[in-house]
């Protein structure tokens, strides 16, 4: 059993389908290693054991708005796309969602997951409460405002095994998505990124186009020197468009346009890649960006694209977003570690003096100190280490347990 993008094989000795949340409690209280899996979209091996992994796809998939409230209580297993859907029926939406609709949402909220936009913070910090099971079968409630709460969200299972999570939602709204290409790199970036709702930059660290989700219609002098694309595209140059969600600015519902990739087909690439992603200051983005298209000869190679989006601070604590306003340099790279490991290095060494932050979900070779307080919260939780794993002991001393 492996990953969606193929590069992580999963060392668990079985996979255990719980359909009741008694069943899930039994099944982590009797069990010495217990890891949580979503959707499998993570590129690290945040969501490896040694020990049993635990998926809820049979869980109740519970989406239960609460219009009044502006929340919406959701199942840990179901996903974005579904969710999507039934707010926008419900005449409600999310603030951003991050490219793929397809992954879970306690997945994602666990590895710190974002979409993009100068006004919209991680998809993490949507959470208002969520409830877990922790590693002698107790069911743990917690809400915003708790003490725990801001280390519990972007937890990377490493508390126990997450059952639902509480959103904040808003009212539906529409959205036209323009692609303009050729940006030229002497264009006011800063302005570029927050021209919309939700914007990314895509480069090959050579040319550049702007993906550009907005309510109002793109006005003629709002191109910086790009042209508008004349047909649908990948962000992948050359790739085929049909699994894009809807371009040239024609207005659509807010689901149907914040992802790249429509929920009913999955991206192009097929998993035939690997990623990296890390979080910068938002005031570095000039220097950074400058320092990457330095490098773009070296960095080409192994790379597919890059994309750069910018993320409100949040206060979680192992958000890469925490506590600051960040622009997220994201790589897609070419599916051979072989040839992207060394570049990758070059990436980490070029961005270190700007205190890049990694997306956990993805790979990165250089480890960020661990927040003491969260080191703290998780041997509270877990004092045995059953949801540990290699990557949680890499940043937190915790036991291997047997």
């Amino acid at each position: 059993m492996t990953n969606w993008a193929g590069n992580v094989a999963f060392r668990a000795g079985g996979v255990r389908r719980p359909a009741t949340l008694d069943e899930l409690r039994r099944l982590v209280a009797g069990g010495p290693r217990v890891r949580a899996l979503g959707s499998g979209h993570s590129f690290s091996d945040v969501a490896d054991t040694s020990g049993e992994l635990v998926r809820l796809d049979r869980m109740p998939q519970e989406i239960a708005l609460d219009g009044a409230a502006g929340r919406v209580r959701v199942g840990a297993g179901v996903t974005y796309a579904r969710l999507a859907a039934a707010l926008h029926a419900g005449g409600f939406a999310l603030a951003a969602m991050a490219s793929l609709p397809h992954i879970s949402v306690a997945g994602s909220v666990a590895t710190g997951t974002h979409g993009s936009g100068d006004g919209n913070r991680s998809l993490s910090a949507a959470v208002s409460g969520l409830e877990l099971v922790t590693a002698d079968g107790s069911l743990v409630t917690l809400e915003r405002g708790d003490a725990d709460f801001p280390g519990a969200v972007v937890a990377l299972g490493a508390l126990g095994v997450v059952t639902t999570l509480t959103l904040d939602v808003v009212p539906a709204y529409e959205l036209r998505q323009y692609v303009l290409e050729d940006l030229p790199w002497d264009a006011p970036f800063d302005e570029v990124l927050a021209a919309g709702h939700s914007v990314s930059l895509f480069t090959d660290w050579s040319t550049v186009r702007v993906w550009l989700k907005r309510r109002e219609e793109l006005a003629a002098g709002e191109r910086w020197g790009a042209r508008p694309a004349d047909g649908p595209r990948h962000p992948v140059p050359g790739m085929p468009a049909d699994a894009c969600t809807a371009q040239l600015g024609v207005p659509g519902p807010w689901h149907e346009r914040l992802p790249h990739f429509r929920a009913e087909a999955p991206p192009s690439s097929a998993g035939d890649e690997l990623q990296s992603e890390f979080a910068l200051p938002r005031a570095c983005l000039g220097d950074a960006l400058a320092a990457l298209h330095a490098l773009g000869d070296r960095i080409r190679p192994a790379l597919q694209i890059s994309e750069v989006r910018t993320v409100a601070a949040d206060d979680l604590w192992l958000s890469p977003f925490h506590g600051r306003d960040s622009v997220a340099v994201h790589f897609t790279w070419v599916g051979d570690w072989a040839v992207v490991r060394p570049v990758l290095r070059l990436v980490e060494d070029a961005l270190a003096p700007f205190d890049p932050r990694p997306h956990w979900g993805k790979l990165f070779t250089r480890w960020p100190a661990c927040p003491p307080r969260f080191a703290e919260l998780v041997r509270r939780y877990d004092p045995d280490g059953k949801f540990g794993n290699d990557f949680v002991r890499r940043l937190v001393d915790i036991p291997d347990a047997t």
